[in-house]
């Protein structure tokens, strides 16, 4: 059983995971591995996910893993729907998603892959792991562990760790070093970019572009719009991440000086109100502003709703024009969602290959070792990271030196000085 837009979508959603899949290597080879070693056999596993084409190749491996996997949307407007008709179809995995669900609809899919009743759970926000320990603590005993995908989800789970509230142990995808340094540099670098562009089919040279947060995807981005010839200025609560901007060549200001003269703001911070009322105040007429955080919150959307005096509604798609008292136009791009997906496909399939090759590898990982961990959140063991990068530089036909035995003995000693 299913809730997806329409199963005759099937064809082309097929078509697309399977263009994909070509860019995915890394990830085919451990679905190869999979079938053979069958790792997970007997487990339900339930995932929240953003419901793309690469997403659909983990679930295929994962499945190739032996497991009984189901699949909901961790985001209401990120959702390819001949993906999941096409999931559904042709590959036998359960699919609750619908690009633009509303609120009751999402929790209701949410309800479906815990009532799966998981032993193991991927999330990309925290959503599905924070629902059953608000709702379904029942559930909890029967869980091995989560893999968590974002920073956002990571961001939580370890204020629910902290506060004592985490109930069974998580490992944080999102903070493997062949996740973060590429999916968030490059690949939300590129697809930030690319969901503005498809949303306004505006030029970026020229422009001046305001980049909150320079975490590894405030980074990528700041540095996909340089490229195009943006005038860049990054706005930062961390002192020291705010000197590595200055020092990469960004201007760097206080969110309220850059609100006067942005044309195009996009939020990548993974918290609340970095763009409010007082910043919208200031906006110059014609301004764009975007998220690319997981969750909707980064944008004061409700602020902008009160200020504006009228709102004319997907003026473009993806494009809300917000009326101000004295004239000006503030432009929202999807509805202040993730603009990457909302707008645009999300992440290219080959920087995905070495995110969800983590993925697959830590589920792997998790289970195997079953009944030795706590209730915390953890890294992704190290061996796996070198796994995957070993696999991606094979991929690209890249070879790299090894160390002799006199360089091994020598990192290993400490006699031999100046």
């Amino acid at each position: 059983m299913s809730d997806i837009k329409d199963k005759n979508l099937k064809a082309e959603g097929k078509k697309r995971i399977e263009w994909a899949d070509n860019d995915m290597p890394v990830l085919s080879l451990i679905r190869e591995k999979f079938k053979k070693e069958k790792p997970l056999k007997g487990l339900r596993l339930s995932a929240c996910l953003h419901v793309t084409a690469e997403t659909a190749n983990l679930m295929r491996t994962l499945k190739a893993g032996g497991a009984d996997v189901l699949l909901c949307a961790s985001n209401p407007l990120s959702t390819q729907d001949d993906v999941a008709a096409a999931l559904t179809e042709y590959y036998d995995v359960p699919t609750y998603a619908i690009k633009g669900e509303d609120r009751d609809t999402y929790y209701s899919h949410l309800k479906s892959a815990i009532e799966h009743k998981p032993s193991v759970t991927l999330d990309d926000g925290a959503d599905l792991v924070s629902t059953i320990h608000s709702d379904y603590p029942e559930m909890i005993p029967n869980i091995i562990a989560s893999m968590e995908e974002t920073t956002t989800g990571v961001i939580r789970l370890r204020a629910m760790a902290s506060d004592g509230a985490l109930k069974f142990p998580v490992f944080a995808v999102n903070d493997a070093l062949t996740k973060h340094l590429f999916d968030n540099r490059y690949g939300t670098g590129q697809s930030t970019v690319d969901g503005i562009i498809r949303a306004t089919d505006i030029l970026f040279a020229g422009k001046t572009v305001v980049t909150a947060g320079y975490g590894w995807c405030g980074r990528g981005f700041a540095m996909r719009a340089q490229g195009m010839g943006a005038n860049v200025i990054v706005t930062e609560v961390d002192p020291v991440k705010a000197i590595e901007a200055a020092m990469d060549g960004f201007r760097v200001m206080p969110m309220i000086e850059a609100a006067k003269i942005g044309d195009i703001f996009c939020t990548l911070t993974g918290d609340i109100n970095v763009i409010d009322r007082a910043h919208f105040e200031l906006m110059k007429d014609g301004a764009m502003v975007a998220n690319s955080g997981h969750f909707n919150v980064e944008i004061n959307t409700e602020a902008l709703e009160e200020m504006a005096v009228d709102v004319k509604k997907n003026i473009r798609n993806c494009v809300d024009q917000y009326i101000m008292k004295d004239g000006r136009v503030i432009n929202l791009l999807a509805e202040g969602r993730l603009v990457n997906l909302a707008a645009a496909e999300g992440h290219p399939a080959c920087v995905m290959d070495m995110s969800f090759a983590a993925q697959a590898l830590t589920t792997e990982y998790a289970v195997k070792n079953k009944g030795k961990f706590m209730s915390k959140v953890y890294p992704v063991p190290a061996h796996i990271d070198d796994e995957v990068a070993r696999l991606k530089l094979a991929s690209m036909e890249i070879a790299i030196d090894t160390l002799t035995p006199e360089q091994e003995e020598y990192l290993r000693s400490w006699q031999i000085g100046t």
